[in-house]
């Protein structure tokens, strides 16, 4: 009876260190820092010079730098977030900086409700896209992942973060804006 407890109690503990180790890692999702950007995909622009169209946003930004994020839904934090990047690449347009987001959802009144956020919020130069709920082939766009946001140049992954529904904050966009730098042609 003495082993069958002391057997059990190493096997919980053993549960519970993988089980604490599994939860530390971190959230991948996307293409990650020192990877190729997979190419071209085609979502549903709701905003920009092609909105209405399905257009390839990888293949109009070329090899300029990029800010690419994927969401899954219109929230406050994900609002700043485009509010903040649409600012960075509206002050980096003379380095042809482009910036979209492509919303992975099929919720049928999505492309109205980023209409209303792209005018309220006078988002200009960031385009606002649909794809897909499981995001474009080739991006292994996390199904954990809320908001995932790449950085690239010259197709190139600089930076990349991934966020868990609830967890993107103000200090985390920031973090964001600031690794805009990374991809920014050095002067």
């Amino acid at each position: 009876m003495k082993r069958v407890l002391i057997a059990t109690g190493l096997v919980l503990a053993v549960a519970l260190v993988v089980t604490n180790f599994a939860a530390a890692d971190p959230l991948k999702s996307g293409p990650q820092v020192g990877q190729e950007v997979p190419g071209p995909f085609h979502p549903l622009n709701v905003t920009g010079p092609k909105a209405g169209e399905k257009n390839c946003l990888y293949c109009q930004n070329g090899s300029n730098p990029v800010a690419m994020i994927f969401a899954r839904d219109v929230s406050e934090p994900v609002t700043k977030l485009i509010k903040k990047v649409d600012a960075a690449t509206a002050q980096h347009g003379d380095c042809q900086m482009g910036s979209f987001v492509v919303f992975l959802s099929d919720a049928e009144d999505l492309q109205a409700k980023l209409k209303n956020v792209a005018e309220k919020e006078n988002i200009k130069t960031t385009v606002l896209s649909i794809d897909n709920p499981a995001g474009p082939g080739g991006y292994k766009v996390s199904k954990d992942a809320d908001v995932t946001v790449v950085l690239y140049n010259q197709h190139k992954v600089k930076s990349n973060f991934a966020f868990k529904k609830g967890e993107l904050k103000d200090k985390d966009i920031d973090l964001v804006v600031a690794d805009i730098t990374k991809i920014l042609p050095e002067k």
